[in-house]
């Protein structure tokens, strides 16, 4: 909204700073923090009423988690709600890439919310069905990765990159939707599974957020691109101001979840954004960049992966308890042992992630 202004910038000059990414991306950071800082104590209010014991806990978990029966779930609403007004406020609502990831993100949400909805009506860890729900996302997916072959620069649009490799490029085709479904998909479930200590998953989000509003606004400059010999992706530096508002969303949302968290994310919330994070990186062209940039979120979903198939196969568990955070805990790390060692594991990772950018 505030982006059609610089075209008034003839008439009123200071209205030309609109016209600037990064003065957008920061506003976008500091209108989303200050909107769930301003209305996530009402929010959990309203929550808390209406869900009555919260998020069920887990039986067989670890037995410090008992101590969080009756707090809300759903937290993902006051982010999401922040993140598509600052979105609505800052970003270029004519740039297709801010729709599409939009859509995505939304999309997701509602997926996680009803979720969500199901597990605490029913005071059960039984919600939505696991087939269903990977029919809808597969489907939400898919349609954005059609629209992303759509207003990209065909055939570059279906093709994919890899990483140290400037000159290195493979045109999947019609083969790029159901890669990308996988991408989208699969990155929206490895966060949620990832989303089971408090504070665990949002900074993680966060971090592939910055790495990727970096890469989004390089990749979508053609003067910076071509610097580092990345490919150019036109329109792409708008979804800067998505992952601005994100990360102001987010920075908002931790005031509450962080120990011991007033409220959980929920699926509304993880489903949600790690879908936005793998859109981000199927429109930028940074598929291979986002298994390493998110790769905590890779470790926690091939630890569910292998628990089960070895279990299946063999009837033993490889893990003491899968995702691979809780078999740290019966380990004997503590909760923000857990956390913060998984939070300085994504700086590491989001730093290598963002190094392929330069060495090619």
């Amino acid at each position: 909204m505030l982006y059609f202004l610089s075209q008034t910038s003839d008439v009123l000059p200071i209205f030309n700073v609109f016209r600037y990414i990064t003065v957008r991306t920061g506003g976008a950071m500091v209108t989303a923090m200050v909107m769930v800082l301003l209305l996530g104590p009402l929010i959990i209010k309203w929550l808390r009423q209406r869900q009555g014991k919260g998020q069920p806990i887990r039986e067989d978990g670890p037995v410090t988690h008992l101590a969080k029966q009756g707090t809300p779930t759903m937290g993902g609403l006051m982010i999401l709600l922040a993140l598509l007004v600052s979105t609505m406020l800052w970003a270029n609502l004519s740039n297709p890439y801010v729709w599409i990831v939009l859509l995505v993100t939304i999309s997701f949400g509602a997926i996680g919310f009803y979720d969500d909805y199901l597990k605490v009506t029913k005071a059960s860890h039984k919600g939505f069905s696991g087939k269903a729900r990977l029919v809808l996302e597969a489907i939400i997916a898919g349609t954005a990765a059609y629209a992303v072959m759509v207003f990209g620069e065909s055939p570059f649009s279906s093709s994919l990159t890899f990483p140290f490799f400037k000159d290195l490029v493979w045109n999947l085709g019609w083969f790029f939707i159901p890669f990308s479904i996988c991408v989208i998909a699969g990155a929206g479930n490895a966060v949620n599974l990832t989303d089971g200590l408090d504070g665990l998953a949002i900074v993680p989000v966060m971090i592939a957020a910055g790495s990727f509003g970096i890469i989004a606004y390089l990749s979508g400059n053609v003067v910076f691109a071509d610097y580092l010999q990345i490919h150019f992706v036109d329109g792409s530096g708008e979804l800067a101001v998505l992952c601005g508002a994100l990360i102001g969303a987010g920075l908002g949302f931790l005031w509450f979840n962080a120990p011991p968290a007033a409220i959980f994310m929920g699926d509304t919330g993880s489903l949600a954004l790690g879908g936005m994070i793998g859109a981000i990186a199927v429109a930028t062209k940074h598929e291979i960049v986002l298994a390493i940039i998110g790769g905590l979120f890779v470790l926690e979903a091939l630890s569910v992966i292998i628990q089960v198939t070895s279990f299946k196969l063999t009837g033993k568990r490889v893990f003491r308890m899968a995702p691979i955070h809780h078999h740290f805990e019966q380990l004997g790390w503590t909760e923000p042992q857990v956390v913060i060692r998984f939070w300085i594991i994504s700086v590491v990772l989001a730093l290598i992630g963002l190094s392929t950018l330069k060495l090619r």
